[in-house]
């Protein structure tokens, strides 16, 4: 078989699997759930401040209207970034996997006001970054 690569020196790429590929979309499917959601539950804290319920004693006390103004703009952030991120452009790849990281730390913080959510929202922000990482998208040109 003929090597079409352009000098002697150019290494042959390897091609991402095919669940970091198929990732990619998932991950940019769920940015946009993820944003939606987050954006929502803000809207549940700026309404109503007794909606979440938190155990006293809690290391981070935060006060649940102001976290909620957080989650709101984060979460719209988020799913713009999700909407980009099917163009498959190297920018919207790592701004997607610096927010991504961000709706992590931001549902630690979370935790103890809904925890169930809050841990899934993590695990689902920890394989958006594995899967726009492993997927090739930000060495592309």
């Amino acid at each position: 078989m003929t090597d079409f690569r352009t000098s002697p020196t150019e290494a042959p790429k390897s091609e991402p699997s095919g669940w970091a590929t198929g990732g990619v979309i998932f991950a940019a499917t769920m940015m946009v759930l993820i944003g939606v959601f987050q954006a929502l539950e803000g809207l549940a804290a700026i309404i109503d401040d007794n909606f979440f319920v938190v155990l006293p004693n809690y290391t981070f006390d935060l006060d649940t209207t102001a976290w909620g103004w957080v989650h709101l703009i984060l979460g719209i952030v988020i799913a713009l970034a999700g909407f980009f991120l099917f163009t498959g452009s190297a920018v919207a790849g790592g701004v997607a996997i610096g927010l991504a990281g961000l709706s992590a730390i931001a549902n630690f913080f979370f935790i103890p006001y809904y925890p169930f959510w809050s841990l899934l929202i993590i695990a689902i922000d920890i394989f958006v970054i594995w899967a726009i990482a492993r997927s090739g998208i930000l060495s592309s040109r």
